[in-house]
């Protein structure tokens, strides 16, 4: 019994992390395109977006430089 509340519960934690990552294509001005394993983060303060790519390299690109941001579901 205990066994299979931990593997439900297990179950229940992998897909609620599962469901938060928003993979998402960046393109640049210059028509470069990027792809994020999640949305990118923008910091106000910097203004930047930070991102994390597929090969797991966090990026920064300055905003002035991104034209668009679409989330690929």
């Amino acid at each position: 019994m205990l066994r299979t509340f931990s593997f439900a519960m297990l179950a229940l934690g992998m897909a609620l992390l599962g469901g938060c990552a928003s993979p998402s294509q960046i393109t640049l001005t210059d028509g470069r395109q990027m792809q994020s394993l999640d949305t990118p983060e923008y910091d106000e303060d910097t203004g930047f977006y930070e991102f994390e790519q597929a090969d797991g390299r966090r990026i920064r690109v300055n905003r002035d430089q991104v034209q668009s941001i679409q989330t690929l579901d």
